[in-house]
């Protein structure tokens, strides 16, 4: 779907707060605890695979020290290789890694089956999150932002569960298993091998306290470059009408550079952990070496315990190299998991009353009792604004821009809640409905035009799902866009393009009337509905609105003075009261606001 507005302006958050690494992980933690039933499955196959690799390196040591035993025989001429018995140790050794690949594959599948359906619980938790999120949310953001949290910080924690979390029980299995496998064959080689952890240690804890800032300023770069894309994308033309192509650019290119700053300096450290900790785990190498060289001399050892050491000493290093990696991982991976349960955990609507009132079978009669309103509770906009409009009648708001025309609409529809005094229909507060029951009460068309890829009949079928086709084509006569359809290649099965460029802007509001008119709602509320039409085609739809609007209560928002003459009541606000309200007859005779608004859009220039 698209949304055919643009919301020009909206640069770089400010910077977020500091997070917290080891929440972020628990509540990774507490999120997956509803597969721990495939969790326990990956975790045993993840051990026994280890384990039984773990084992090999032993066996096959056997087998150089059979070789080693049989080469010393036969030259002193006391025996010769038993090479039968040699065989039998590599095959024991091959069976060993046979089943450790089995295990390692069962691991694989059943994690890469949990992180998949991770990510498509955290989307489908997130999309459902998007409608309980209050409309202040959205307004505050661009909605690249929003989008970020959904593609990048869910693929990206994604992709760290799939990656981390084996490896990271494989390695730590290794390092345990490998240690106890070395000190059943030498204490002191043992102990030589275990002087390279402490430098290990340090050398993990100094990168991830540096690297977890770049991760989290990786991401958070990120969703502000998505963010500048969407937007600039969605509004090149007002972009290219006022010669803001350089400032655009200028605007992308800090965010991106930032985005770059901080994505080389997450992977510099990325990077750099594996060559330090193998030069580490070389020098252990080396020490190692030349005591086993020791130890085989004086016989204290066999030469093919001194293989398997060396082979376990190699193992013991790579855990080590690999958990240091791991936690390159796991920084991006609780940097975008902070992100994505951030909203998770955004304030949101109110569920509604346990005992709602149904909205079936209501007249439509509204009250405003002395609403007092401000979008930040120091700045009220609406400060007491008190009216009763009657079932069927047609009402008008009319007056300057920011007056608080939309406001109304929008507290009438509970986007935004009151902050003193109620507003009623049938007396009813409508804080007493569900939200959603309550909205089903009102049709809207809206300057802004709202339609989303696909046909012209899915678009208008929006307003009634169960409406049939020849409903839906009723509802396009009466707002007189089955002209213009027919017109298309394909008529109604004409499809729009993802940003709707294929028709007019006129041609959208006709489509989005005609949805209205087939919703059939009791309330209806016409924000600049007829904005963009021509003046023919705007008499057209009044005359097709004055049909649908009978017997509706209609709230109209409208610049144009001419649409409204018609209402029953025309309300004309300034600083969010109602400064005059009567008919237009009644209002031009009073010479007002009103009559000064109205004679300055229709009055003739003289030459």
């Amino acid at each position: 779907m698209s949304q055919q507005r643009t919301r020009p302006g909206h640069g770089p958050r400010a910077a977020e707060k500091p997070k917290d690494f080891k929440k972020a992980i628990r509540k990774i933690a507490v999120y997956m605890s509803r597969y721990k039933c495939r969790l326990l499955l990956m975790l045993v196959c993840a051990i026994a695979g280890t384990v039984f690799t773990i084992v090999g390196p032993r066996i096959l040591g056997k087998a150089t020290t059979e070789l080693f035993n049989g080469l010393v025989a036969r030259v002193q001429g006391t025996g010769s290789i038993d090479f039968g018995r040699i065989g039998q140790i590599l095959l024991t050794v091959l069976c060993l890694y046979l089943v450790s690949a089995c295990f390692s594959f069962v691991q694989g599948l059943v994690m890469t089956g949990i992180s998949n359906d991770v990510s498509y619980n955290l989307r489908k938790d997130i999309s459902e999150k998007i409608s309980r999120i209050p409309m202040k949310y959205f307004e505050k953001r661009p909605y690249g932002e929003v989008l970020s949290r959904v593609t990048n910080d869910v693929d990206t924690l994604q992709m760290g569960l799939n990656q981390s979390i084996t490896q990271l029980i494989t390695s730590v299995t290794l390092l345990i298993g490998v240690f106890f496998m070395m000190l059943s064959i030498n204490v002191w080689m043992t102990l030589c091998a275990l002087v390279i952890l402490p430098a290990a240690m340090v050398i993990i804890g100094k990168v991830m306290s540096h690297s977890q800032k770049f991760f989290r300023g990786q991401q958070k770069y990120l969703g502000e470059v998505n963010g500048q894309v969407e937007e600039i994308y969605a509004g090149h033309q007002v972009v290219k009408a006022f010669n803001r192509e350089e400032a655009a650019i200028r605007e992308f290119e800090r965010s991106n550079r930032m985005l770059y700053e901080t994505g080389w300096k997450s992977q510099f450290f990325s990077g750099i952990m594996m060559p330090v900790m193998q030069f580490v785990g070389n020098l252990g190498y080396v020490m190692v070496a030349l005591l086993g060289g020791f130890l085989v001399i004086r016989r204290s050892i066999e030469v093919g315990d001194i293989q398997s050491f060396f082979q376990y000493i190699r193992s013991f290093t790579q855990p080590i190299q690999q958990i240091a990696q791991i936690t390159n991982l796991l920084q991006s991976s609780a940097a975008a998991s902070e992100r994505v349960f951030e909203f998770l955990e955004e304030p949101e609507e109110d569920a509604g009353p346990e005992h709602p009132v149904p909205a079936e079978g209501l007249a439509g009669n509204v009250e405003f009792d002395h609403v007092a309103f401000g979008y930040n509770p120091d700045q009220i906009i609406i400060r007491d604004f008190s009216e009763r409009v009657r079932e069927g009648q047609k009402i008008a708001i009319v007056g300057p821009t920011g007056a608080g025309k939309t406001t109304m609409v929008k507290l009438l529809m509970r986007f935004y809640d009151v902050n003193s005094g109620a507003i009623r229909v049938d007396g009813h507060d409508i804080r007493e409905f569900r939200r959603s029951e309550l909205r089903k009460m009102f049709g809207m068309v809206l300057q802004d035009t709202w339609l989303f890829n696909g046909t012209i009949l899915e678009n208008i079928r929006y307003g009634r799902l169960d409406a049939t086709d020849e409903e839906v084509m009723a509802a396009a006569r009466a707002a007189h866009a089955h002209k213009f359809i027919m017109q298309q290649p394909e008529g109604y099965q004409t499809v729009l393009n993802e940003e709707t460029t294929n028709i007019s802007q006129g041609q959208k509001q006709l489509l989005t009337i005609a949805r209205a008119i087939l919703a059939d709602n009791r309330i209806l509320i016409l924000d600049e509905a007829t904005s963009s039409v021509d003046t023919r085609t705007e008499v057209l739809i009044q005359q097709a609105m004055d049909r649908l609007m009978q017997g509706r209560t209609s709230f109209i928002i409208a610049h144009r003075l001419s649409t409204i003459r018609n209402a029953d009541m025309i309300l004309y606000m300034k600083d969010g009261d109602v400064a005059e309200q009567g008919t237009h007859e009644e209002l031009l005779a009073r010479g007002g606001a009103y009559a000064a608004l109205y004679n300055s859009q229709f009055e003739r220039v003289t030459v």
